[in-house]
């Protein structure tokens, strides 16, 4: 039985090995050799994933994904009109605009983009970095539109079973003279039947009659809520609505709703954007910065290699092997979520590897100490794992802890917000969470394969 298993594990280990290697491969190899008479000049490309079952898809070009420190790209810094707005309101408008803002920007194509909120005194500020954009101007104009609100009619389109002929006749959508403008509020409620999160809009006066007339003539179809030309919610009209207070309800969470409301408030509370400043970062940079990041990341990796030879000998080999299997899994996370790369977030990779072979030396130390005591080799390993465990948890556990205030992910605004700051404390979580994997798992794989056996 633990013959059996210790092979289970060494299989997933080795599938594992293989597939992170493929994904982390370039896409493109270029392939230049001349022997003699004959060369080569070749590039060899590695096609992406893609996947699809029914609606379900997935799909990635496995590229490392850079910021803006590194690729280049645009910077612009926009100031929002809220000084005629009441104070409460003015934070819900800047949120509301970074919501529209992040909505065009993914219309637009501009992957890996950033868009975060800036508050100070009576500023209120939208950073937005757009790597890899060129037309600077283009996108000024995209990001710098007031957001727009519209209610479409949508008439029952044509069954399953009508003909071409019978669907041609079908009426199409069509737009209402009813905008954001005419929406005073939209909030999260909560039904008091069911408990779950709805949407709560109220019109103003004028809107009020328009949503009555267009509620009458659709009882029991359909009409879509649309920013920005793209839809929102397209609910069904259950009842004519004449009190001007309208609910949208459906299977959300608390999350979903939330966005819908600041959404649908982007519209209802548009503000003008005036662009305070732009900044243009060189490819240059990038391409600087990245050299100087692979040549220390691959000499301390070389030092760390050496070092746990020189010590530890043949379980210093293994322990190699654990960290190379340990960066290719790194990587492979990278590609499949994707991760932006960062310089912070390079240095939060580069660190994470210093962990990764900490948690190794522990373990290493361990074993050590119960051998000395005349134990059996096989006990001495299981000892120096189990006892090494503790100290390798609380060490991490505390590291985890600084990584996610580091990170916020609440959004609180006593702590950090910075995107590079956050870059670091995510390629660190990742990178520690991996090394529990390696330093565990693999490593104890590969000493009960490799050592414990050749050992006997």
């Amino acid at each position: 039985m633990r013959k059996q298993k210790l092979f289970g594990r060494s299989l997933l280990i080795a599938v594992i090995s293989i597939l992170s290697l493929y994904i982390s491969l370039p896409r493109k190899i270029p392939v230049n050799l001349e022997i003699g008479k004959w060369r080569i000049e070749k590039t060899f490309s590695l096609p992406g994933i893609e996947w699809q079952l029914g609606p379900l898809s997935f799909r990635r070009d496995l590229e490392i994904k850079q910021g803006l420190d590194l690729k280049g790209g645009t910077q612009i810094v926009l100031e929002a009109q809220v000084q005629d707005l009441p104070e409460v309101e003015k934070t819900v408008a800047l949120e509301s605009a970074k919501t529209v803002i992040a909505r065009r920007i993914d219309l637009y194509g501009i992957s890996e983009s950033v868009v975060q909120t800036a508050k100070n005194n009576q500023s209120y500020r939208l950073i937005v970095e757009l790597p890899g954009v060129t037309d600077a101007d283009e996108a000024k104009s995209l990001i710098g539109q007031t957001a727009k609100l519209e209610f479409w009619e949508m008439p029952q389109t044509a069954g399953p079973e009508s003909s071409p002929s019978q669907a041609q006749l079908q009426p199409q959508p069509q737009p209402t003279n009813l905008t954001g403008k005419d929406l005073q509020k939209a909030s999260v409620e909560f039904d008091r039947q069911t408990g779950q999160p709805v949407v709560s809009l109220v019109f103003t006066d004028e809107g009020r009659e328009k949503f009555a007339e267009i509620t009458k003539r659709n009882v029991g179809q359909r009409v879509g809520i649309y920013l920005d030309g793209a839809p929102l919610t397209v609910p069904v009209v259950q009842v004519p609505i004449t009190d001007g207070r309208a609910i949208i309800s459906g299977n959300m969470g608390i999350k979903e709703a939330k966005q819908l409301a600041i959404s649908l408030n982007a519209g209802a509370l548009p503000v003008g954007m005036t662009v305070v400043k732009e900044t243009n970062i060189g490819a240059t940079l990038g391409k600087e910065s990245i050299a100087a990041s692979v040549r220390a990341g691959l000499a301390g990796l070389l030092a760390v290699a050496a070092f746990m030879i020189i010590v530890y000998r043949k379980l210093g080999i293994l322990a190699d092997v654990a960290l190379i299997i340990y960066g290719l899994i790194t990587l492979t996370i990278y590609k499949l979520f994707p991760i932006t790369l960062t310089l912070p977030g390079i240095a939060g990779f580069l660190l994470s590897i210093g962990m990764a072979t900490d948690a190794n030396i522990l373990i290493f130390e361990r074993l050590k100490e119960e051998s000395a005591r005349g134990l059996p080799l096989r006990a001495a390993v299981e000892l120096g794992f189990g006892r090494a465990w503790d100290s390798i948890k609380d060490a991490n556990v505390t590291t985890l802890l600084v990584a996610f205030i580091l990170y916020n992910p609440f959004e609180w605004q006593f702590l950090n917000t910075s995107g590079m700051v956050r870059g670091f404390a995510l390629t660190l979580t990742i990178g520690i969470l991996i090394s529990l994997f390696t330093g565990i798992v693999v490593s104890r794989t590969l000493i009960r394969t490799f050592y414990i056996n050749n050992k006997k």
